[in-house]
């Protein structure tokens, strides 16, 4: 699964599984690029120096223009990785109109811009070898749960988006698949779920290796795949 002197981006890229994701992916040798509303998001970032990540300040990745900017300046890219998102919960009653939107902000909206600036990037390369997108979905966006009517509403769009790119697109050999992870074993869930089963949890770097496979040029026929990475929880 080699991405020798491939370029990808990694959205989120800082992020508890975001820093899987780029670890393994630079370890496949490829070079990252990892787009940053702030500094403050490299704090714990420990391959921000590394040569082969370059991170870039001021990229909001709701905004359109910021988006088209940020994929216009790079160079051909190989694949590009779509982690960042967010995520809320709250019973139907309780969520109002404005969390409704910010939730399909964060996962839909990032999304939908950062395949179609991806896609344009790869087009423009005009090498004609294709290239590869991989979105992040959620359980809660194929299976119905409960009291987070938002989040799993703008996660089943990303799932929908994956699905329909990848029809689009399989004819330039670009593939469009998903991992839709279940709660995954992170700082941040152990200490809001201290008594939940940690060790069923999936580990971050066991979804890593699945968006590794997907991105590579090792997977040359899966697209449209949204593939569950559920661990045993």
């Amino acid at each position: 699964m080699s991405l020798k002197d491939q370029h990808v981006v990694v959205t989120g890229g800082t992020g508890a599984l975001g820093r899987a994701v780029v670890a393994d992916l630079v370890e496949a040798g490829a070079h990252c690029h990892v787009p940053c509303v702030s500094a403050e998001e490299l704090t714990h970032f420990d391959l921000r120096d590394h040569a082969r990540v370059s991170c870039e300040l001021g990229v909001d990745l709701t905004d359109e223009g910021s988006v088209t900017a940020y994929f216009g300046a790079l160079p051909p890219l190989w694949g590009s990785v779509h982690i960042v998102g967010g995520f809320a919960m709250a019973p139907l009653a309780d969520t109002d109109v404005a969390a409704f939107r910010r939730m399909f902000e964060l996962n839909a909206v990032t999304c939908f811009l950062c395949c179609r600036e991806a896609v344009s990037n790869i087009r423009r390369g005009g090498a004609g070898s294709g290239g590869r997108i991989v979105n992040v979905a959620a359980r809660p966006g194929l299976f119905p749960t409960a009291g987070m009517v938002a989040y799993a509403t703008s996660k089943a769009a990303v799932v929908a988006l994956t699905h329909h790119l990848a029809e689009e697109l399989k004819d330039e050999r670009i593939l469009v698949n998903a991992v839709a992870p279940s709660i995954m074993d992170t700082r941040a869930n152990r200490a809001a779920m201290p008594d939940a089963p940690h060790d069923r949890w999936p580990k971050v770097e066991e979804v890593a290796r699945a968006v590794r496979w997907l991105v590579s040029p090792a997977n040359v026929l899966t697209t449209g795949l949204v593939m569950p990475v559920f661990g045993q929880s």
